[in-house]
């Protein structure tokens, strides 16, 4: 015996729009225009180094530190510690005089203490 109930048409709705996928662009959301895409994360990354910079000497509750170079670029920062990362510090343990170069993702804590500031570079002046 066939059902009493009507059946539905198929083609009585439009279909859905889809979601585009994560980080398409869109014409109804532009990507933003100048300035970096994320100042949360600069913000937090700036947090992260602390006073940090090229020259810089820090002293830890393990040993003493110099930074000789800040990167910034995760893909870098990345390949350099071997684990995902938005930044790395090259430092070099001044506490011993066989120390070689390597590069650390520690974030700055309280128990850490600035020695020497480091140098800004926009404080260099051009060689004549």
């Amino acid at each position: 015996m066939p059902s009493m109930t009507a059946v539905p048409a198929l083609d009585s709705r439009p279909p859905l729009p889809k979601r585009p996928l994560p980080h398409e662009k869109t014409p109804d959301r532009p990507a933003p225009v100048g300035g970096r895409p994320h100042p949360q994360r600069d913000a937090r990354v700036d947090q992260e180094i602390g006073p940090r910079a090229v020259g810089a000497i820090y002293q830890t509750s393990i040993s003493a530190y110099e930074v000789l170079a800040v990167i910034r670029d995760p893909e870098r920062a990345s390949a350099l510690l071997k684990r995902t990362a938005l930044w790395a510090v090259i430092v070099r343990d001044i506490m011993r005089a066989d120390a070689e170069p390597y590069a650390v993702g520690d974030t700055w804590t309280t128990s850490d203490h600035l020695v020497r500031e480091g140098r800004n570079p926009a404080a260099f002046a051009q060689a004549a």
